[in-house]
């Protein structure tokens, strides 16, 4: 749970301090996203697995690699990666 203590309590010098918990990345969000160096996040095009035959060649070339997301959807996906990528 992210707002609870560690139970363990860690030594430091001779204090007790208690730590909160790291936070997880989504296993999802690491998979499917990569940051760039200016910090935007990238991701894969949609439409690009299969039934390719019913899209004309356009579609396909312009869909080929990755695009930039969005800011309003990078903000949603940055919530997941706490700690970046």
């Amino acid at each position: 749970m992210p707002g609870r203590f560690v139970n363990a309590l860690r030594r430091t010098g001779r204090q007790l301090r208690r730590e909160m918990p790291k936070l997880k990345t989504k296993s999802g969000v690491k998979k499917r996203f990569k940051v760039t160096a200016s910090g935007k996040l990238k991701a894969g095009v949609a439409g690009k697995r299969h039934r390719l035959i019913s899209h004309n060649a356009k579609y396909i070339r312009q869909n080929r690699g990755t695009k930039v997301m969005s800011e309003a959807d990078a903000k949603i996906i940055k919530i997941f990666l706490p700690y970046g990528l």
